[in-house]
């Protein structure tokens, strides 16, 4: 009798562990199977956009225009179900996110401010003319610099979004504009926390505003290569897949909902 009651509870025991183990096994593959749609857009048209300024740490408000192109953009995206949304303390950045979300139709994310997507910091160049800044940069490397940043993808190509980076960090006659592996540290810092709240909530939509320099790098730092230089206009919408501890890249500067 001792016998068969041992055999019953070692055949108990065993498919309990199997149960065990298939629901772990299950949730694994769950989670392996979860899409994140990132959707990486840049804030609307500021004043220093407008009056061709240097703008990183420094802010600046969003114009008429760009608080338009923010709700166009919301407008565009209302069906989309955000489950997490995020910028940076910079005022250009957190209205552009909230205008966004108020045009949605789904329930909304709180918005959370993490420092990693702030734009560079470009030190004592903040409010000085793009041309000051830029204009040696671009002879240097035999480019010539315009508002229109005509030849800005062959300054890129050149010397990559890292070189960019050094080399605005060593012009900085005051040395406090951020080097690469400086910006890096932080915007890292900002993704990797999107990908664990995005698992903790099992998230499927994330949108993130930040600015013209900083997706980029969120770019060459996720999917290095990936990016060749294009321009990042004003709510033009970057969108990112993460599957599998991967990134992909779906689009770069999508501007299809405020043109």
């Amino acid at each position: 009798m001792k016998k068969i009651w041992g055999l019953l509870f070692v055949a108990l025991l065993g498919l309990s562990l199997t149960g065990e183990i298939s629901s772990q096994a299950k949730e694994k593959a769950s989670d392996k199977n979860d899409e994140v749609t990132i959707y990486l857009v840049r804030h609307g048209k500021t004043f220093f956009n407008t009056t061709g300024q240097v703008q990183g740490f420094a802010d600046s408000p969003l114009t008429d225009k760009g608080t338009a192109q923010a709700k166009q953009v919301g407008e565009g995206l209302k069906k989309t179900k955000f489950d997490l949304a995020y910028s940076s303390d910079l005022g250009r950045q957190r209205n552009t996110a909230k205008l966004i979300l108020a045009e949605n139709t789904n329930k909304k994310p709180a918005l959370s401010e993490h420092n990693g997507f702030k734009e560079w910091n470009y030190g004592g160049f903040e409010g000085k003319t793009n041309a000051e800044m830029w204009t040696p940069i671009f002879e240097a490397n035999d480019l010539k610099f315009d508002e229109d940043w005509t030849d800005y993808d062959k300054l890129v190509n050149k010397l990559g979004d890292e070189g960019v980076a050094d080399a605005i960090a060593d012009a900085d006659s005051l040395k406090v504009a951020e080097t690469y592996e400086e910006i890096t540290k932080r915007g890292q810092a900002a993704m990797d926390k999107v990908v664990a709240d995005a698992k903790k909530k099992k998230a499927k939509n994330v949108l993130i505003v930040s600015s013209g320099s900083m997706i980029p790098t969120i770019l060459e730092m996720l999917v290095p290569g990936e990016y060749k230089g294009e321009a990042i206009d004003n709510c033009s919408v970057t969108t990112l897949k993460y599957k599998d501890n991967n990134y992909s890249v779906a689009k770069i500067n999508d501007t299809q909902y405020v043109e």
